[in-house]
């Protein structure tokens, strides 16, 4: 736990968890104290929260002056813990009420901001209000729970005017993707949490009015993340977009299934959309509805070229090869669904795959591209050329495994007791596919248009190299280059892995 004193001599509190850069974030309620933050659903792993504890909450001291609690002036306790803090720019995260301090903070210092993050931000401060139209709206997602009618009832009788703690007890599951045993437990903590003397002074007037935050928003040019739940009633998902679309470089995020507070809903969705969003090498699309992360090297008017990782792999896996690349390529590497930083949607299969890969190519401008592809990555890489030849220049597939029923067919996978980066229900949906694959898939090798590279592993290789063989005997013109290094060519014999895409035209 740290400590400083703020511009009128208040001394505030803050801790930290996690580790790497720091990561200042800011609670909601209002005025409620930062443990309901927790560590931001794992986000402590990517980065160091630092949990400022809004004055008067907390361990942090209640102001001589009530009026230090409006919530332009704690923007100004912002300011004081970056300077104690030693940051010359920080990265900000603000949850619900707390992305007003966020907000006044980028109009008075736009400089100071790095990075703005806004996690189903209140967007009063700069004129969006959420209305009762809006919260039923949200509800009525929801009319399969249990509690629903209950719920909406209580909702109705808030809207009429009335109030009591069990009518904002049957509400309250509406703030929640899942009202389990944990969202129960979060909620009951709230009680203890809330300084309620201080939330009248939070929204007290005086502080600068819309107009004006709309207009100096205009001005902040750092990235700007608003993360929206899919379930939310304040803000719903259109209203974050408009928030999003004030600043020169906003983008809104969905999260699917995700209410108020994201971060409990699903933990993982959240972590990934953030730690993508904050990790400067990482870069996000939108591909046929999926949120799709990617890495790029080299100078942006070069050629591009796009790199495919295996299953269970993602985009970093090629930092090797795409450095050496970057000297003459532009080069992206994508993280396919459920792998890495992207979207874990839950539905897998090669088809799956060529249709992100097809998306994504599409979304960023790419086509006619060079693909490269490994492993399973090189399978969607041929069956987009089959079906969209027009986004295919040349073709590369490394250790692909040919699209013919293997013999004898893949066991039934065990997940492996341990965290992963990639989502186990991919290797099963796929084994079974690569044990019986479409026979179609095979057959349209022969349409494939595009000049075709087929880089073989050789007696290592975990694939049978004369599959590989008849894969680049099928397909018009193809080549067959066979470099001993097993199942990972590209990591594990790089100068040889560059050489045959150097002869290749790559």
């Amino acid at each position: 736990m740290g400590t400083f004193r703020t511009y009128d001599g208040t001394e505030l509190a803050y801790e930290t968890t996690g580790e790497g850069e720091p990561l200042i974030c800011l609670p909601g309620g209002p005025m409620r104290a930062a443990a309901y933050l927790r560590d931001l659903g794992g986000l402590g792993a990517h980065r160091r929260l630092v949990l400022l504890h809004l004055r008067g909450t907390g361990d942090s001291a209640v102001p001589a002056d009530p009026a230090g609690y409006r919530r332009d002036r704690q923007a100004d306790d912002v300011e004081a813990l970056r300077e104690h803090l030693g940051l010359g720019r920080v990265d900000l995260l603000a949850h619900s009420a707390g992305a007003a301090l966020a907000l006044y903070y980028a109009t008075r210092h736009p400089r100071r901001v790095r990075s703005l993050t806004l996690v189903t931000p209140d967007t009063s401060a700069v004129g969006i209000t959420a209305t009762p139209e809006d919260r039923r709206e949200a509800a009525l997602l929801r009319s399969g729970e249990p509690w629903f009618e209950a719920g909406i009832a209580a909702l109705d009788e808030l809207r009429s005017g009335h109030e009591s703690p069990e009518i904002w007890d049957a509400v309250r599951p509406f703030t929640y993707g899942r009202w389990d045993e944990a969202a129960r437990a979060h909620a009951a903590a709230r009680e203890g949490q809330f300084a309620f003397e201080a939330i009248e002074h939070f929204y007290a007037a005086g502080a600068a009015g819309p107009a004006s935050v709309r207009a100096a928003l205009a001005g902040v040019q750092a990235p700007v993340l608003v993360l929206a739940g899919e379930l939310d009633g304040g803000p719903r998902p259109a209203h974050a977009a408009e928030l999003a679309a004030l600043f020169p470089h906003g983008r809104c995020v969905v999260q699917a299934g995700a209410a108020h507070f994201p971060w409990l809903d699903d933990p993982g969705a959240f972590t990934r959309a953030v730690a993508a969003f904050l990790d400067p090498d990482v870069h996000s699309a939108q591909a046929g509805g999926i949120r799709l992360a990617y890495r790029v090297w080299g100078d942006e008017d070069a050629p591009p070229v796009v790199l495919v990782h295996g299953r269970c792999g993602n985009s970093s896996h090629w930092s090797r090869v795409a450095g050496r690349l970057a000297a003459t390529r532009r080069v992206y590497a994508v993280d396919l669904r459920g792998h890495g930083l992207s979207e874990w949607p839950g539905s897998y299969g090669l088809a799956a795959f060529r249709d992100d890969l097809a998306a994504f190519v599409t979304a960023l401008g790419l086509g006619p591209v060079d693909l490269v592809g490994h492993s399973m990555g090189g399978a969607a890489a041929l069956l987009l050329a089959e079906e969209q030849p027009e986004l295919v220049r040349r073709l590369v597939v490394e250790e692909t495994p040919p699209l013919q029923p293997l013999d004898p067919p893949r066991p039934p996978a065990v997940r492996p007791d341990e965290p992963l980066d990639f989502d186990w229900p991919l290797v099963p949906a796929t084994d079974a596919e690569l044990n019986e694959p479409d026979p179609a898939w095979w057959d349209r090798l022969e349409s494939i248009k595009a000049p075709t590279l087929v880089i073989a592993g050789g007696p290592a290789s975990s694939i049978p190299q004369d599959r590989l063989a008849a894969l680049a005997a099928r397909i018009p013109g193809a080549r067959l280059v066979t470099v001993e290094a097993g199942h990972l060519v590209h990591e594990t014999r790089p100068a040889e892995f560059l050489a045959a895409l150097e002869d290749f035209g790559i």
